[in-house]
């Protein structure tokens, strides 16, 4: 059956106990080089559990990221490592460098014997689904795309399950945190490219400060987007200057928290933080940043998770048997799949009224009573 999303296919626990959070990688993972092919050597393979399929195995292709990007294409990757070990099995992986990279890698998988392979991220959807309809006997994931490229509000494939996230429900949250932890009245946001996957957050973001305000009667603004694809982008993903100077042009409108959406484009806001010379708070995107960097443990609030890792796994596993689930799955603060991390750091910095306000507000989302909108619920 081909689920049914209106959707752009480009498209704690401790101090803050708002939701699960992401499972702290024992280790930054091990890659082959980018564009090759390996199995994972460390993984007994002789005597797998009697209930996996024969043949089955699970692979892997990243998006230009990589699989050491500290953020979502880690966390997939991590997510179906976990899973190819616990069931004694080799796993394939290919890194990409490029879009280019896309057709190729997914080909290269397909030859070694890939059962059910795992494209991390919206960039290779339309790569997923040609692959998918030229291979109707593999299963396929697709991390954060709907596969619905022709925009008609179904599947392009049949053998794709979609892995989406309605990140706007934690980033509510963590506007709201931000809005409440600001003292100069001012946050920012700014994201790599207006795909529905990255403004997302910074909606979801602004939502929460405009919740907070109504609440409280206060005007803290939200500098860097006025909602829609209306905002601050870097026109890509990548640390670059143009990174750089949009953060610094957020910076020097005077906020002290500010959100960078766009996997490695926050070490650039880094760098302005670093030389405003003022303290700002950064707020992390899809991992716990206080875990994966250890260089932003100073200066990151909280994150606002997607937890990859645990929805990978969960996909392999049900598909290890022989099984596939293909219906779409949609990671709430409901049902674990997003949330923010823990203060960390910031715990002694944060009013403990703001925490259980935040605590309570989580509780009044998955209620219903709070609506926060996103492009995954309109």
């Amino acid at each position: 059956m081909k689920t049914k999303l209106r959707l752009a296919a480009v498209g704690a626990a401790a101090a803050l106990t708002l939701a699960a959070c992401a499972t702290p990688p024992e280790e930054t993972p091990t890659t082959p080089a980018a564009s090759e092919t390996s199995t994972d050597t460390e993984t007994e393979t002789s005597e797998p559990p009697s209930d996996v399929a024969e043949g089955f195995k699970p692979c892997i292709v990243s998006d230009a990221g990589g699989f050491d990007d500290k953020s979502f294409n880690q966390l997939s990757y991590e997510g179906l490592v976990k899973a190819a070990k616990e069931l004694g099995i080799e796993h394939g992986e290919v890194q990409s460098t490029s879009d280019a990279d896309f057709k190729n890698n997914l080909d290269s998988l397909l030859a070694t014997d890939c059962t059910l392979i795992t494209s991390v991220g919206f960039a290779l959807s339309a790569a997923t689904v040609e692959a998918a309809n030229a291979n109707p006997d593999i299963h396929y994931v697709l991390v954060d795309d709907a596969a619905d490229n022709d925009f008609d509000g179904t599947k392009d494939a049949e053998n794709i399950k979609p892995l989406l996230y309605d990140t706007a429900q934690a980033a509510f949250l963590a506007g709201y945190l931000a809005a409440g932890y600001s003292e100069a009245g001012k946050v920012g946001t700014f994201g790599g490219m207006p795909f529905p996957t990255v403004t997302i957050f910074m909606d979801g973001f602004k939502q929460g400060v405009e919740y907070y305000n109504e609440v409280k009667g206060t005007d803290v603004q939200v500098i860097g987007f006025e909602g829609g694809d209306k905002g601050s982008f870097t026109g890509g993903f990548e640390a670059n200057q143009d990174a750089r100077n949009v953060a610094d042009g957020i910076i020097d409108q005077g906020v002290d928290v500010i959100l960078p959406v766009g996997g490695p484009i926050y070490q650039s806001a880094i760098d302005s933080i670093a030389d405003s010379g003022r303290e700002i708070a950064l707020i992390g995107v899809d991992a716990d940043f206080f875990v994966t960097d250890p260089n932003t443990q100073d200066l990151v609030l909280t994150s606002i998770l997607k937890q990859m890792d645990v929805s990978v796994y969960d996909a392999v596993m049900g598909a290890a048997s022989g099984t596939f689930d293909a219906e779409a799955y949609v990671g709430t603060l409901e049902n674990g799949g997003v949330g923010i991390a823990p203060l960390h750091n910031f715990e002694d910095k944060v009013d403990a009224e703001l925490v259980a306000e935040v605590e309570q507000l989580k509780a009044d989302i998955i209620a219903g009573t709070v609506t926060v909108t996103s492009y995954l619920n309109q």
